[in-house]
């Protein structure tokens, strides 16, 4: 009998078939001696419509609100029917005696493959596969250890719980303020309090005042020390600072103290897919999608990284025997690790190995496959070599240092003069710099030399990627699989757009804010519910009662929608009128560009917003032209030299016959070269035959 091996992604199933040695390729499976691997795109199944499941439901209506059914089935994803065909054509072979699920080890990889089994109702064993990296070693090492899928139910509820409970709040809600306000307006569980916490800094920013103050700083061969004083306010004006500065210039001063602290830092823990994406922002600009995509990469095609969709920071205290090798791996990138072999790859950041802190997976981390980095990409290579210098630090000397505290006393002022020296470099070799020391002694006297400075306080910066990122965390908004999903959605969705690498919430977005229950708009809610799903995933709460909170809530939210007096403005509205039948224009995002859209549902006129530039060349400068849509219909513009041409023009001019509209004009060519029967004779042959 043959195993049935189900694997997320065509990329994954592949790789599978290799190492388990099913070398017949089919067009939508691999088979071998032992084994069938097939796979999904991802999710082939998704829950039911609410049309699917009541007729009265298939009309948005405010009447039908709150949708609470008592089951919702699954059905086919449109586009992806033919795999699950397959699938399900694969499970009822007779040669079939198991299936293993190889999906992502992960909640979402466990209901990807649950449901496909569910639908196709396979009542054979299912084994589980659970993996951390995809190279031959860890599949072979993980397909001896293959357990019962039982022992994965939980983790199966806990998903299955997460989709009910989006559909139920998400649905039910963006339906409401969608019919009510006339607007396409989509809220959620966890993407509307995200989006408040970038109005929320947004207000902070808006509310700023800023305040001028006046410091007091004595100089010393270079070093500067600040007057301490209990309120940095105290001096609000230059006049109060140079009283300061004339009572203290009459004095001598006095080195009173002398004290040394020794310092020592341990290497940060490795990565967790959110702090990656943090720092990856800040770093070059990334943006969270973007990170998880190139992170994914090195996992899935290249192999050369652990399971990206992590949230743990620790590591296993199995992964111990496994660190010389992934050392190894990254001496061609991290020079240091020669040295840490040599010295017997002896961790020394000792708490990373931690078994109670690694839930589903560890910490993103090397494998022990050597990468080939002509192969990578230039982003690729960044984002490897954040994760491997990261992991070369847990092997590095702690960075040591010798810190020294002064102070200086003018009277019953004081001044404190800080310097550090390095001791031991350790983990950050390469990137400290030295600064110029000073011997200090106790009774040692010092000259009057003071320096005032104008001081203003600054407003809170705007949150970028990195910083929102953190904040779901803090607050437990998502996953670290979902947040970059979920900041892309509100992207989308035109709640919240980019301006450079800051995030900043559209009028549409700060009118929802308004116009949902404040439960919603907190993220102590969301929190509480991911706390929930994850108790689920463990066994130690109940799906059930989780769902009929979620019921409850619905309910309130809906509720409170529907009987809102608060006014909604649909600012993406213009003055422009529709030449067709006169309502006005809204304009409308897509991906090749802004266009105008008749607000009438019963009209199809739209128009571009505003010229697109084309790969279209101005005959007269050759510079690129634009395409306008006016009165006169649309045509090419050059904005350099107002040279316009109707997009019919040059094709007429410039156009070449293709091979095939040439072979096909030939074998016409050649078919009137034949000698051809006139009517004439048509019809006397018919004559003819008639009689």
């Amino acid at each position: 009998m043959k195993q049935l091996i189900l694997a997320e992604k065509p990329s994954v199933a592949r790789d599978l078939s290799k190492v388990l040695g099913a070398t017949q390729k089919h067009k939508n499976y691999f088979e071998g001696d032992k084994v069938v691997v097939t796979w999904a795109l991802g999710h082939l199944l998704g829950l039911q419509m609410p049309e699917d499941l009541n007729k009265e439901w298939g009309k948005w209506q405010l009447a039908t609100l709150p949708m609470l059914p008592k089951k919702i089935g699954i059905k086919p994803l449109p586009r992806t029917q033919g795999q699950l065909k397959t699938i399900a054509s694969l499970a009822k072979r007779k040669d079939i005696g198991e299936a293993v699920i190889a999906t992502d080890a992960g909640r979402e990889g466990e209901l990807v493959a649950r449901w496909i089994l569910q639908y196709v109702r396979f009542n054979k064993p299912v084994k589980r596969l659970w993996i951390s990296s995809q190279t031959t070693k860890a599949v072979k090492a993980g397909f001896q250890a293959l357990k019962p899928a039982k022992e994965y139910d939980n983790l199966y509820y806990s998903a299955l719980s997460r989709a009910k409970a989006d559909w139920l709040v998400g649905l039910n809600v963006t339906r409401a303020l969608t019919v009510k306000y006339d607007d396409n307006l989509s809220a959620g569980r966890v993407q509307t309090p995200t989006l408040a916490q970038v109005d929320q800094q947004e207000q902070k920013i808006n509310n700023f005042k800023p305040q001028k103050y006046f410091t007091v700083n004595l100089e010393v061969n270079g070093q500067q020390a600040q007057r301490q004083q209990k309120d940095r306010f105290a001096l609000k004006n230059q006049a109060a600072a140079q009283a300061v500065v004339k009572d203290l210039s009459q004095q001598q001063g006095k080195v009173t103290a002398v004290e040394h602290k020794d310092k020592s830092q341990a290497a940060p823990l490795p990565y967790d897919l959110t702090e990656l994406q943090r720092e990856a922002n800040q770093a070059f600009g990334y943006s969270a999608k973007k990170t998880l995509s190139l992170v994914q990469s090195l996992y899935e095609v290249h192999k050369i990284v652990s399971y990206p969709r992590t949230d743990s920071k620790y590591l296993s205290t199995d992964l111990k025997a496994t660190m010389a090798e992934r050392l190894q791996a990254i001496t061609n990138l991290i020079p240091a690790a020669k040295d840490y072999l040599h010295n017997g790859s002896q961790v020394t950041v000792k708490k990373v190995f931690n078994d109670a802190k690694v839930t589903d997976h560890h910490a993103l981390i090397p494998t022990e496959q050597r990468p080939r980095y002509d192969k990578l990409s230039q982003d690729e290579h960044r984002i490897y070599t954040m994760i491997a210098s990261r992991f070369a630090g847990l092997f590095a000397q702690p960075y040591q240092t010798k810190q020294e505290k002064v102070t200086v006393a003018f009277g019953n002022e004081t001044f404190i003069f800080t310097q550090q020296k390095v001791v031991e470099a350790g983990w950050k070799a390469g990137h400290v710099k030295e600064t110029a020391q000073q011997d200090w002694k106790v009774g040692q006297t010092v000259a009057p030399k003071f320096k005032i400075s104008a001081e203003q306080t600054t407003p809170p910066a705007p949150l970028n990627e990195g910083s929102l990122l953190a904040k779901m965390e803090k607050y437990g908004l998502g996953t670290p699989a979902t947040r970059a999903e979920i900041i892309e959605k509100l992207v989308k969705t035109e709640l919240m757009e980019r301006t450079g690498n800051h995030l900043r919430v559209t009028p549409k977005g700060k009118q929802l804010l308004k116009l949902v229950n404040p439960a919603l708009v907190s993220p102590d809610l969301t929190a509480k519910w991911e706390e929930q799903l994850t108790a689920i995933s463990q066994g130690k709460y109940n799906s059930q009662n989780f769902l009929h909170e979620i019921e409850e809530e619905t309910v309130q939210l809906v509720k409170e929608i529907k009987n809102s007096q608060q006014k909604y403005q649909d600012h993406s509205i213009t003055a422009k009128k529709c030449p067709k039948c006169g309502s006005l224009l809204k304009e409308k995002n897509t991906r090749n560009g802004k266009l105008l859209v008749c607000t009438n549902p019963d009209c199809d006129y739209h128009r571009r917003a505003e010229a697109m530039v084309t790969n279209h060349r101005c005959p007269q400068c050759h510079r690129k032209m634009l395409l306008v849509e006016g009165k006169n219909g649309t045509y090419f513009r050059c904005k350099y030299d107002g040279t316009t041409e109707k997009p019919n023009d040059r094709k007429k001019k410039n156009k070449k016959m293709t091979k095939h509209e040439e072979k096909r004009l030939m074998k016409k060519i050649n078919q009137d070269e034949e000698p051809a029967e006139s009517p004439l004779a048509a019809a006397l042959r018919k004559a003819m035959a008639d009689q």
